[in-house]
């Protein structure tokens, strides 16, 4: 039995759209899985810290999947603990990206209020892992994204399984598309609905 975790992206949480699609998905075609999609910490080290504890000592087989900065996550998890991971439009140099949103900051969907220093940018180029295991990762990418560019993905996760939503945005509308690979990726057949 698989247990699939979702990770979700900055300024998210559980309640996403493509996390609620996932679980739904789930529950209806493989209701064997299980799914989880904790509230991870607004910092970075911190949040790392919350999902490996999560993750050590798992007994269950673990698919991770990482949505943007949660994709970033998933990724230096991934490496850890020799997991496969789904990354949709993950987040190459969040350290950068998140840069501009240094101060103080709400979160809509729990109604946190919290700060980013530079000390968190420096959390996440911590991060970084020093390479990558190509073979662990499919990438569902949106060329239309207006968060993070495509290509930088395609680049960094060279040799990964990729597939390439031609003019679909951040948000990744063709999302529900793409789930039935989640059950590829364990060899697992979808039961019909």
């Amino acid at each position: 039995m698989t247990h699939y975790l979702y990770l979700h992206g900055f300024q998210s949480g559980p309640q996403s759209l493509k996390a609620q699609e996932t679980r739904a998905y789930l529950h209806a075609i493989a209701p064997e899985a299980t799914f989880d999609s904790p509230q991870l910490s607004p910092y970075p080290a911190q949040a790392m810290a919350q999902m490996t504890q999560y993750l050590t000592g798992f007994q269950r087989p673990v698919v991770l999947i990482g949505s943007s900065l949660g994709g970033y996550y998933a990724t230096w998890l991934a490496e850890r603990f020799a997991l496969p991971a789904v990354l949709i439009n993950p987040a190459i140099r969040p350290e950068d990206d998140l840069a501009r949103f240094i101060g103080p900051l709400h979160n809509p969907y729990t109604g946190e209020h919290y700060t980013l220093g530079w000390h968190h940018m420096d959390e996440l180029l911590a991060l970084r892992p020093p390479r990558l295991t190509a073979a662990n990762y499919w990438l569902v990418l949106g060329t239309a994204d207006e968060v993070l560019d495509w290509r930088q993905a395609v680049r960094y996760y060279r040799g990964a399984a990729t597939t390439v939503l031609n003019g679909d945005d951040h948000r990744l509308q063709g999302w529900p598309q793409c789930l039935p690979g989640l059950l590829a990726i364990t060899g697992q057949v979808p039961a019909r609905p």
